[in-house]
């Protein structure tokens, strides 16, 4: 056991212990998470701060409202339906089509059909709190549902990868790409089956990723080769995490996007409690790089400035020597 700490504290790898006291406790003060928590304040706040967002359709915050659904979907072909206060993806719905001869059927991500009456029952269970981080009720979102950049085609299973970067004091020190995969029915959620492929921060370029505790070369329902992409509007991708800082006011960080064909990119949600599992798809523990950003911290600098320090300073360095399993 001791020789497992020894190895993992020299590949630098942040633990659960440690991110919870050191990072989350000391970074991220407790009134301020709701800003994270609550999708439909970050949306607001991302929008205030003039980041690009997946358009809201609708909201339905009581059991007497979710009537309205048709109505706000009438004349939409693709959604999203997604709690307001959710985690890991419970409770997400995403909608990809409608059926051509019954209008009041829908397609999901993953290819089932589904009845508006069955969407309006989940969104009842959203409501009452099924899927909320606290248990309460909750408020169920309706959102355009993205359409995900040719890039992806080939390393994708039907829904929609998302770029996650982890901000340390407005500094974005690790990012990956989420790809979806059969067992994770569409989904870009590593716990579910998703495959996660480390950015090199310097690029943009992905690295071999990792299924499980598993490092793959390429994605198990495609065949096709996952290192080697170059992820676009990288330079704005920084950018749009560093200014999380601005907006939440939360020192540890983790920033979701994802990346439409029409659109660009857009900010999907962020966390206060972003996971672990980023170090596995990197090769590298993520401590190394907080302890520089702690050596350079400037407190002048804007967001711009340092997603610029941050390319400079963590070009990839993968280590293959991590200790896969012991670092959740």
């Amino acid at each position: 056991m001791l020789e497992t700490v020894r190895r993992l504290r020299n590949a630098g790898v942040l633990g659960l212990n440690e991110r919870n006291a050191d990072f989350i406790m000391r970074l991220n003060p407790r009134h301020y998470y709701p800003r994270v928590d609550d999708k439909v304040l970050t949306k607001k706040l991302a929008i205030e701060a003039g980041m690009a967002v997946p358009e809201l359709y609708g909201v339905i915050d009581h059991q007497g409202d979710v009537r309205k659904f048709a109505e706000i979907v009438e004349d939409r072909e693709s959604f999203v339906i997604k709690p307001a206060q959710g985690s890991g993806g419970d409770g997400i719905i995403v909608i990809v089509s409608r059926t051509k001869r019954k209008k009041d059927t829908f397609r999901t991500a993953g290819g089932l059909l589904i009845t508006t009456a069955e969407l309006e029952h989940h969104i009842s269970n959203i409501v009452s709190g099924q899927y909320s981080l606290s248990g309460g009720k909750d408020v169920a979102l309706i959102e355009y549902c993205v359409q995900f950049d040719p890039l992806f085609e080939h390393v994708s299973y039907q829904g929609v990868p998302d770029i996650r970067v982890i901000v340390y004091r407005g500094y974005p020190v690790m990012a990956m790409v989420r790809l979806p995969t059969r067992s994770s029915d569409g989904k870009a959620n590593l716990h579910q089956g998703a495959v996660g492929a480390g950015i090199d921060m310097s690029t943009g370029m992905t690295l071999s990723g990792v299924l499980g505790n598993d490092v793959v070369d390429e994605h198990p329902d495609t065949g096709a080769l996952i290192a080697g992409l170059k992820i676009p509007q990288w330079d704005f991708i920084l950018q749009s995490s560093a200014r999380g800082l601005e907006v939440t006011e939360l020192g540890y960080l983790g920033v979701d996007m994802v990346i439409d064909r029409n659109l660009g990119p857009l900010i999907l949600e962020m966390n206060a409690r972003p996971g672990l599992n980023i170090q596995i798809a990197n090769g590298i523990g993520i401590s190394g790089r907080t302890r520089r950003i702690d050596e350079i911290y400037n407190a002048d600098d804007d967001p711009v400035e340092r997603a610029r320090i941050s390319r400079i300073e963590f070009a990839a360095e993968r280590q293959e020597s991590l200790p896969l399993d012991d670092t959740n």
